[in-house]
C-alpha cells in the first residue's frame, strides 16, 4: 500500500491521482499523507470507495494542514465516521487551498456536519462540499439550521450537496431564508430527502428573487403537481436564471409536467430538465423535444411512436453520473450523462484544465 515517489517514477509531477475502488486502508492512507506533505504538484486526489476509516482520515487531514497544492479531494464511500470528519473540519480552519471536498456516504454524524457548517463561516477557499447521507438521528434538523447560518455568512461556496439527509420542508425553509441574501451558491443538491410542495414553494420564492442559483436537484422527493406549479411560476419569470432542474421520482402528473413545459417556453435560460419516474400519462414534453426547444441531450427522456401513439422512454442522461456505486472509466466523453460537470467546471476550477 505504500505510494511513494520511489515506487512510481515521476509521481512528484503528477497533477491528478485516481485511486477509486481499491482496497486502500488506514495504512495506505498514511503513505498517501506522507506523499501530500512532500508533493507540490498534485491537484486532484480521488479515493472514492476504499477502506479508509477514522485513523486514515486523520492522517490525510493533518497532511493537508501543510499542503498548499491540492484542490480537490474525494473520499466518497469511505467509512471515516464522525471522528474522521471532525479531523477534516479542523483541517479546513487552516488549509486555504482546497476547493472541493467530497465526504458523502462516509457515515458522518450530527456533530461533524455542524462542525463543517461552523468552519465554512470563515473558510474562503472551498467552492464545493458534499456531505450527503450522514447518519442523523435527530428530527429537529439542527444541521439545516447551522447550514442556513453558514450560507448567510459564506460568500464563496458554489456547490452544496445535501442529499439523503432526511431533510423536510422545515429544513428547506431554513436554507431558503439564507439563500435570499446569498449571491454565490450556484448548485444546490437536495435529492433523496423529504421535500414536499411546501418546500418547493420556498425554493420557488428564492428562484423568483435570487438570480444566482443555476442548478437545482430535487430528485426523489415528493413535490407532486403543486410543487411543480410553484417552480413553474418562478421559472417563467425573466429574473430566474436556473439552467438545470432535476425532478425525477416526485409523483408529478400531467398538470405539473405541462406547467413546467409551458414555463420553459416562456424562459429560454432553463436548458436541462430531468423528469423520469413521474406519472407520465401524456407526453407533456414531446412538443419541447420536437420543436427543438429542449435538446435530447439535455433531458432524461426521448420520444418514440408506436402505432400512432407518442410515448416517452428513459435515457441515461442526468446531472451527475459518477455516484460512487456507478462504474466509471476515465473521463466523460459524453457531457449529457454528467451535465452538472459541464455547467460548473469552469466556475470551480478557473485556473485549471481539470475535468472531474
Amino acid at each position: 500500500e505504500a505510494v511513494t515517489s520511489e515506487l512510481i517514477p515521476g509521481l512528484q509531477s503528477f497533477l491528478s491521482l485516481d485511486l477509486r475502488y481499491n482496497c486502500i486502508t488506514d495504512e495506505g492512507a498514511g503513505h498517501l499523507a506522507d506523499l501530500l506533505k512532500e508533493n507540490v504538484c498534485l491537484r486532484f486526489l480521488d479515493l472514492t470507495c476504499n477502506d479508509i476509516q477514522t485513523d486514515g482520515a486523520e492522517y490525510i487531514a493533518k497532511s493537508l494542514t501543510s499542503n498548499d497544492a491540492l484542490l480537490s479531494l474525494r473520499l466518497t464511500g469511505n467509512k471515516i465516521g464522525n471522528g474522521g470528519a471532525m479531523h477534516f473540519a479542523s483541517m479546513l480552519q487552516v488549509n486555504s487551498t482546497l476547493q472541493e471536498l467530497d465526504v458523502a456516504d462516509s457515515d458522518l454524524g450530527t456533530q461533524s456536519v455542524i462542525a463543517f457548517a461552523i468552519v465554512l463561516n470563515n473558510n474562503k477557499s472551498l467552492r464545493s462540499v458534499n456531505i450527503s447521507r450522514p447518519l442523523l438521528f435527530s428530527h429537529q434538523e439542527e444541521t439545516a439550521v447551522h447550514l442556513s447560518g453558514m450560507l448567510v455568512v459564506n460568500q464563496c461556496l458554489r456547490e452544496l450537496h445535501l442529499g439523503k439527509m432526511g431533510m423536510t420542508d422545515y429544513g428547506v425553509e431554513r436554507l431558503t431564508d439564507a439563500l435570499r441574501t446569498n449571491y454565490t451558491l450556484k448548485y444546490l443538491d437536495l435529492r433523496c430527502n423529504r421535500v414536499t410542495r411546501d418546500g418547493a414553494r420556498c425554493l420557488a420564492k428564492v428562484l423568483k428573487n435570487n438570480g444566482t442559483l443555476e442548478i437545482l436537484d430535487l430528485a426523489s422527493n415528493r413535490i407532486e403537481d403543486d410543487g411543480a406549479l410553484y417552480l413553474s411560476q418562478a421559472i417563467a419569470l425573466p429574473t430566474c436564471n436556473l439552467k438545470a432542474l432535476s425532478i425525477p421520482n416526485n409523483n408529478i402528473a400531467t398538470v405539473g409536467l405541462v406547467s413546467l413545459s409551458r414555463a420553459m417556453q416562456a424562459n429560454n435560460t432553463l436548458t436541462h430538465i430531468y423528469i423520469w419516474g413521474n406519472r407520465l400519462e401524456e407526453p407533456a414534453f414531446s412538443d419541447l423535444l420536437s420543436s427543438g426547444r429542449l435538446s435530447s441531450e439535455q433531458t432524461d427522456v426521448c420520444v418514440y411512436e408506436v402505432d400512432g401513439c407518442v410515448c416517452l422512454a428513459e435515457v441515461f442522461h442526468g446531472l451527475k453520473r459518477h455516484y460512487y456505486w456507478t462504474p466509471s472509466y476515465g473521463q466523460d466523453v459524453n457531457p449529457a450523462s454528467n451535465a452538472a460537470v459541464a455547467l460548473t467546471n469552469t466556475q470551480l476550477y478557473p485556473n485549471s484544465s481539470h475535468t472531474p
